[in-house]
């Protein structure tokens, strides 16, 4: 049995959207790092200069900037610029050309490596944070916020929702730093810094080497969920609907997950795409803290190198992870509230 036209209709639109979307990113990432630059007053050399490193010569820099085609009209550059993304590039490092192929991210001339393949390699950590961290947030975040709403004015309501604040205004790299040195270093319960096994080898390991890092950074998202869920499930829990619901017979439970708590998911169900879409791009600070080899170290150590091309593939790729994320909220809304489907 096939889908419903609606929703046949619903899933396209949503689709030719996410590729516009992709397309216009790409625009507005090579307008950031070529032509706002130009509009400034920087010369081919300048931009050239952030291809080879912070010890070239005017001469090198020079010779990259008529290589990379900095020189050619800004249109010609965005279509070089698209056609590797879609087909690979050719480029010229001094003893020959290498082959980067497609999708082409950009070309270290740091490294002498694409800069794809470094993502992908770091990739499984970052996804690993991601993954996880999201789990415990979830689960911590909407069951608190729940509890608080039907408490609500009571003692649980009030230290959750303390606990909430106090999570929301401490910035990660404090909560990190302070948790390493409490459970790592000081009791021995937690792994230290800088320790990931892949979940192949060792999903134990995995498992231990993540626990802190996953708990540190759920702790502050699982507190704006606990807040948005409590305040979505006040309102939810006065409407008409829930006390027919009641009226009914049905149980209390039911009355709460299947009426209420499903009601108020739709804000949730947003912000977690676009939370779990900026994570999958690189969560910097919580990889600086902990010392993980993700995407988010791998950013940070592009930008104290003046690596360029490296800055643009993680751009691009958080980029994309956005829009993919934004695209199965649209999908989830179907399911959540199959009004959307018509809109």
């Amino acid at each position: 049995m096939g889908l419903p036209t609606t929703v046949f209709a619903y899933l396209v639109k949503r689709l030719i959207s996410a590729v516009v979307l992709l397309f216009i990113i790409t625009a507005v990432v090579f307008a950031i790092f070529f032509l706002l630059p130009r509009l400034g007053g920087a010369s081919a050399d300048d931009l050239a200069s952030r291809y080879v490193g912070k010890s070239a010569g005017a001469a090198q820099i020079h010779e990259t900037a008529v290589r990379l085609g900095f020189t050619d009209p800004i249109w010609v550059q965005y279509g070089r610029f698209a056609k590797g993304l879609v087909a690979g590039s050719d480029y010229y490092t001094g003893a020959g050309y290498d082959h980067c192929p497609a999708p082409c991210l950009g070309y270290s001339f740091i490294t002498q490596n694409p800069v794809l393949p470094d993502l992908l390699d770091r990739l499984p950590v970052t996804m690993s944070l991601a993954a996880g961290a999201a789990f415990l947030w979830l689960l911590g975040g909407i069951s608190t916020g729940v509890v608080s709403a039907l408490k609500r004015g009571s003692f649980i309501d009030r230290a959750a929702m303390t606990t909430a604040l106090a999570g929301v205004s401490l910035p990660i790299f404090f909560t990190g730093l302070l948790s390493l040195s409490i459970f790592s270093y000081g009791l021995g319960w937690t792994a230290p810094g800088g320790s990931y096994t892949p979940f192949q080898e060792n999903p134990l390991m995995w498992a231990y080497d993540l626990l802190l890092p996953w708990i540190t950074l759920a702790f502050l998202y699982a507190a704006a969920y606990a807040r948005l869920t409590r305040a979505g499930m006040l309102e939810t829990m006065n409407e008409d609907y829930i006390r027919t619901a009641r009226a009914k017979g049905l149980r209390e439970h039911d009355v709460v997950v299947r009426h209420g708590l499903r009601a108020a998911l739709t804000p949730i169900v947003t912000i977690f795409g676009l939370d779990l879409g900026l994570l999958l791009g690189g969560a910097i600070l919580t990889e600086t803290t902990f010392s993980l080899p993700g995407i988010g170290q791998y950013a940070v150590q592009a930008v104290a190198n003046n690596d360029l091309p490296k800055v643009l593939g993680v751009t691009i790729l958080g980029a994309l992870f956005i829009v993919i994320a934004n695209l199965v909220v649209d999908l989830l809304y179907a399911v959540v509230d199959p009004r959307v489907r018509t809109a």
